[in-house]
């Protein structure tokens, strides 16, 4: 088994972006607990609301550089490559720490939920925040166009155990407040985007040399990537990011804490398929062969088990926060657990179609799924509760499905036959 993956592009990949993805959740579920225990409930609550307001800004600015940095870096000269990295990062957090400021002004009098936000202190956390989360983003795809899941992996194994240390660290001391939450989040993000910038990337690309250069020479392909990449991105990852930030207009930050642990105990499950649809993406990009039904397989064969624990002992895993957690959040952590096959379905069907051009269908995909779920969502919440958003999630990945397996049945039947 071992040697198979180590031999094939794609399952060796696959297997190192999942082992970055699940060692980071599973490092993060432990930041998470610690805070659970160390902290209010309030002060959970503002920091997710934060770091989910971020995580919208850093989705909607990032320009889909991403998913450019998969199409073009494969097979490019040095100084190519660093003329493309260079102005992806420059224009992606420099996008990103404009629409932070931007959301810092306008949300709070959009409500109450979000006032604090009116402070310094609360604006310029959500600007590095966000900036941060964007390089980290961006970074990452760079590994992945590179096929170099080891050091994505490395990368992202240093990022969580940095905010874990931190988080032990600032509490052991005494701190408190929300703020604390934040401190231990970002400046480890900061601290690992740094040294990835000024070592791992040189490592990584020999003869690279990272700079501002080129940034005007790059405008044309960032416009591409709004019409293509980016807006299938936005469709495809709104849902994951608006649905804390609903639940907290909705309902408030304390409801959004319960929502958070049990969506962040679920994503355990989510990473899995885009992180082979990823894969799946780059191996076509760089003139691999890889097959849909072996990316399928391997979601298949990672995300069983951990299903299956989920759904029968989710609430022993939420109660390792608190006995509250796991009151409120498990029914909403089995509705997530369900919801997890027809994600994967249209997780791998975007990244089929988006490998052979098919961008406006993958967007139309996208777009119904997320137009269900956040629709249903705001629609339900305040007389379902936090259930809503998972029941609203589950509909939505459902009639994507659904949509996929249409588009099949109408494939097979329009190809030749003889």
């Amino acid at each position: 088994m071992l040697k198979t993956v180590a031999r094939d592009s794609l399952a060796r990949n696959s297997v190192l972006i999942m082992a970055s993805t699940v060692s980071t959740a599973g490092l993060g579920y432990l930041y998470w607990m610690l805070a659970a225990r160390e902290l209010t409930q309030p002060a959970i609550g503002t920091a997710t609301a934060l770091i989910s307001v971020s995580a919208v800004v850093s989705m909607v600015s990032n320009l889909g550089l991403g998913h450019m940095f998969i199409q073009r870096l494969p097979g490019t000269s040095p100084g190519e490559w660093s003329r493309i990295v260079s102005a992806g990062l420059l224009l992606g957090c420099g996008a990103t720490a404009v629409a932070s400021f931007v959301a810092a002004g306008v949300l709070p009098s959009m409500g109450g939920n979000f006032a604090f936000l009116r402070s310094s202190s609360g604006a310029t956390a959500l600007v590095v925040t966000s900036v941060a989360l964007t390089a980290s983003t961006l970074l990452d795809h760079v590994f992945i166009a590179q096929r170099a899941g080891r050091g994505m992996f490395t990368r992202n194994l240093a990022l969580a155990g940095g905010k874990l240390g931190a988080l032990a660290v600032l509490t052991g001391a005494g701190y408190g407040g929300s703020g604390v939450v934040l401190l231990a989040w970002t400046l480890p993000s900061l601290a690992v985007t740094g040294y990835t910038l000024i070592s791992m990337l040189t490592r990584l690309r020999p003869g690279a040399r990272l700079g501002g250069r080129g940034l005007g020479a790059e405008l044309r392909h960032v416009q591409g990537s709004l019409g293509g990449h980016h807006l299938i991105n936005l469709a495809q990852a709104g849902p994951t990011a608006l649905l804390p930030v609903l639940v907290t207009a909705r309902l408030g930050p304390e409801a959004n804490a319960h929502f958070y642990v049990a969506w962040m105990t679920a994503s355990v499950l989510f990473m899995v398929s885009p992180a082979v649809a990823s894969a799946l993406y780059a191996e076509r990009t760089n003139a691999g062969t890889a097959a849909l039904p072996k990316a399928a397989a391997v979601v298949l064969v990672v995300t069983g088990i951990p299903a299956l624990l989920l759904f029968f002992a989710g609430d022993r895993v939420l109660a390792l926060f608190s006995p509250g957690y796991a009151a409120e959040g498990e029914l909403l952590l089995r509705i997530l657990v369900l919801a997890a096959l027809p994600d994967a379905i249209t997780n791998l069907a975007v990244a089929h179609w988006r490998s052979l051009g098919r961008y406006r269908r993958c967007l139309r995909l996208n777009l119904l799924m997320a137009t269900t779920c956040l629709t249903l969502t705001w629609l339900w919440l305040p007389g379902t509760g936090i259930e809503a958003a998972g029941i609203a999630w589950l509909t939505g990945q459902s009639a994507g499905a659904v949509a996929v397996g249409a588009r099949s049945v109408m494939s097979r039947r329009k190809a030749p036959t003889g």
